[in-house]
């Protein structure tokens, strides 16, 4: 179990601006957002609102044009490349939606890449990635290739994968974007788990309301900032009965 700083994420006015020939779009304008260990959070909004925009920020995949983001209590802000893929592959975690595992590798050996960076000993790489494979329940498929696993099992194999090298936090981008309701209704799940009994702090951006009521936190990006009191109408615009589940009312925690 991870342990160290209880607030995993912290992001504090932190802007996003991109150039385009002569006009500045302003994508994230001042954006505050804390999560906790074992928090699973859940950032909605529109297409182009920015969501995929604020993970890269937070995964280092992009550096804000100002404000600061700290990870586990670390300011990644102004870190140079070599300390910031050092931050990526020891506390920051990442599920992409269309999980970019290598096609001529197995399900284990996907697992072991990112322990491979660090020169763990066979092994050891060996043992771990059959508990990741066994935690997300797809053990049994190890030594297939990723051509032979359904969209579900890929996913599951991506998510060990994001998982080895014990992140304090984990990214996903639309993790149930190309999953049927009931698969990904159980990817969703397995993330909420992991928050919980690995003390993780769990992030997802996704456009899905179904998905979104499962987390702990609801937030939703709008005009550049998250807020929180224009969530009911976000439901509601997706037809979904937004009373038959909680939501945050605070953008902070």
């Amino acid at each position: 179990m991870n342990t160290g700083n209880e607030d995993a994420v912290i992001c504090k006015e932190v802007f996003r601006e991109f150039e385009d020939g002569t006009r500045v779009i302003k994508v994230l304008r001042g954006t505050d957002l804390t999560v906790k260990r074992g928090e699973f959070v859940a950032i909605v909004g529109a297409s182009g609102s920015g969501k995929t925009t604020l993970l890269n920020l937070i995964g280092g995949l992009d550096r804000p044009t100002g404000g600061t983001i700290l990870v586990d209590g670390i300011d990644i802000t102004d870190l140079n490349d070599d300390k910031m893929s050092e931050m990526r592959r020891h506390k920051i975690g990442v599920l992409f939606q269309d999980q970019h595992l290598l096609p001529i590798f197995t399900a284990i050996e996907n697992v072991q890449v990112p322990m491979l960076l660090d020169e763990v000993r066979a092994d050891k790489r060996h043992e771990k990635s059959m508990a990741l494979l066994a935690s997300v329940g797809i053990d049994h498929r190890a030594h297939h290739m990723p051509h032979e696993l359904s969209g579900g099992m890929r996913s599951r194999v991506a998510l060990a994968r994001a998982l080895a090298n014990d992140p304090i936090v984990l990214l996903c981008d639309e993790p149930t974007g190309d999953l049927d309701h009931k698969t990904g209704g159980e990817i969703i799940k397995l993330m909420r788990d992991l928050a919980k009994k690995e003390n993780r702090a769990v992030i997802t951006v996704t456009h899905d309301p179904e998905t979104a009521r499962m987390a702990d936190r609801i937030l939703l990006l709008r005009d550049g900032k998250l807020v929180s009191e224009l969530i009911g109408e976000f439901f509601r615009a997706s037809g979904v009965d937004v009373e038959t589940r909680p939501v945050d009312d605070s953008s902070t925690g």
